[in-house]
């Protein structure tokens, strides 16, 4: 069997270099048009960080595993094709900031019926909105040479950034959607037949087209949907003297809610929470159901509150300026482990603070001062010259935090717990100010060093 897969990004990458890895039998190629991309993947910085993943690309890079820019030859030899490709909100058009830019998807499908001279199984691997399937069905009918046929498939996935080769390798589940017909249940036997290399088949779930296209959206609303009402609860915690901590760890011992997603946080980020709400949302409209559409968009309201929040508390408690101090920003990426930035809370807090003329001195471990610019600059309109003058990226935390008022946590990666805050104390301006938008540092000993700590979801100083 040979398995193509169309986008060499954050889900087509692991996924299947995973599959490589756990099938040996079966030679998989991710081809993508980005010459410079594909280049990382053979290169020996391979251009996505995600723990685990770089020592499964070295072991079977070259074997059966392999990275490619040419798309039509690795279409025409695939019995499985996964298309792995962008699909961003839209900014202009209709359903601007709401609907799915499904071009990428669409230009992909036209490609495949436009190559292929054999039978082929097209597989959803991008997060797409419902009934996506038959948009692509209708392509590649309209498109393809006599005698071609093509089975669809939808096969979510269901990744966090950050633990993403865990969730392959140890799936809670793999969903496998497909057409209740003949040839639609043989093409679902032969995807699971490559999952159940390493799958238990009780975790194998096959449903019918569209409940797995909306499953996938229906998932990250619903974890979205924590996060905002954690956060939510975690203002009135700080205006009454409540502990977020404390009522999130009470509330998630009643095994009707569970613990998980119930870490209050300056909010969430990523590339697939705000977009797949967005899509909901704008599903719930076209649909009619414009009350169903108001309680999703609700979700994302609330996390673009806490971090517009968030920012308006180091302003006041920098004595209500932030004009020409230095704020220390600790963490760039959306969360940690990871290098993406897409709807990274940094950006906004930034682009917040350099509107008051701050000066943002940042630091993380995992993302260069390239990727920040170009969010700041290239997507969230920073000016460059405002960029220039006011943004400085260091090497490390110390650095970033010297002469600064305040320190701002905004990633929670593990090291930003052990630094040696009496170190850093020393080197700032006084009074210093933590500010712990992860909940993760320990407040009580920052006090005793000196500073003076504000942290979500707890009770504000006076």
């Amino acid at each position: 069997m040979a398995i193509c897969c169309i986008g060499a990004g954050y889900v087509g990458g692991p996924t299947c270099a995973v599959i490589a890895h756990k099938c040996p039998d079966i030679k998989v190629t991710i081809v993508d048009i980005n010459q410079q991309r594909i280049d990382a993947w053979n290169s020996q910085n391979i251009p996505i960080y995600e723990p685990g993943l770089e020592e499964i690309v070295f072991a079977q890079r070259g074997k059966n595993l392999f990275f490619s820019t040419d798309v039509d030859g690795t279409i025409l030899e695939a019995d499985l094709i996964f298309v792995s490709v962008n699909t961003p909100t839209k900014k202009g058009g209709i359903g601007a900031g709401f609907a799915a830019d499904l071009a990428y998807v669409e230009a992909a499908t036209r490609n495949i019926a436009k190559i292929a001279k054999s039978h082929k199984i097209v597989i959803e691997k991008s997060t797409v909105p419902c009934r996506t399937a038959e948009s692509m069905r209708k392509i590649l009918d309209a498109n393809s040479r006599p005698g071609v046929t093509f089975d669809i498939l939808s096969n979510p996935e269901f990744l966090a950034e950050g633990t993403a080769i865990k969730d392959l390798l140890h799936p809670d589940r793999v969903l496998i959607g497909h057409l209740d017909t003949e040839s639609g249940k043989r093409a679902q036997e032969a995807l699971t037949s490559v999952y159940a290399h390493w799958v238990p088949k009780e975790r194998i779930v096959t449903t019918r087209l569209w409940s797995s296209e909306l499953t996938k959206l229906a998932a990250n609303a619903m974890l979205a949907q924590r996060i905002s009402s954690i956060n939510s609860l975690s203002a009135i915690c700080e205006a009454t003297g409540a502990d977020v901590d404390e009522v999130a760890y009470a509330c998630g011992l009643d095994s009707r809610i569970g613990p998980k997603f119930l870490k209050a946080s300056v909010g969430f980020g990523g590339s697939c929470f705000q977009k797949d709400i967005l899509n909901l949302v704008y599903l719930s409209q076209s649909l009619h159901l414009p009350e169903v559409a108001e309680y999703w968009n609700q979700v994302v309201i609330m996390n673009e509150y806490q971090k517009r929040r968030f920012a308006e508390q180091v302003v006041r408690e920098l004595f209500n300026t932030i004009t020409n101090k230095k704020i220390a920003i600790f963490g760039f990426a959306f969360k940690k482990d990871t290098g993406d930035t897409r709807e990274s809370a940094a950006i906004t807090l930034i682009q917040y603070f350099l509107k008051e003329n701050a000066n943002i001195r940042v630091y993380d471990p995992k993302v260069p001062e390239s990727q920040m610019r170009y969010d700041l600059v290239v997507d969230g309109g920073v000016d460059q010259a405002h960029y220039n003058k006011f943004v400085t990226v260091h090497d490390s935390a110390y650095a970033a935090a010297e002469g600064c008022d305040a320190v701002v946590v905004v990633t929670e990666w593990d090291e930003f717990k052990t630094l040696d805050y009496t170190k850093i104390y020393e080197k700032m301006n006084k009074p210093a100010c933590v500010f712990d938008g992860r909940l993760i540092l320990p407040l009580n000993k920052l006090k005793d060093i000196g500073f003076k700590t504000i942290c979500i979801g707890k009770s504000l100083p006076h």
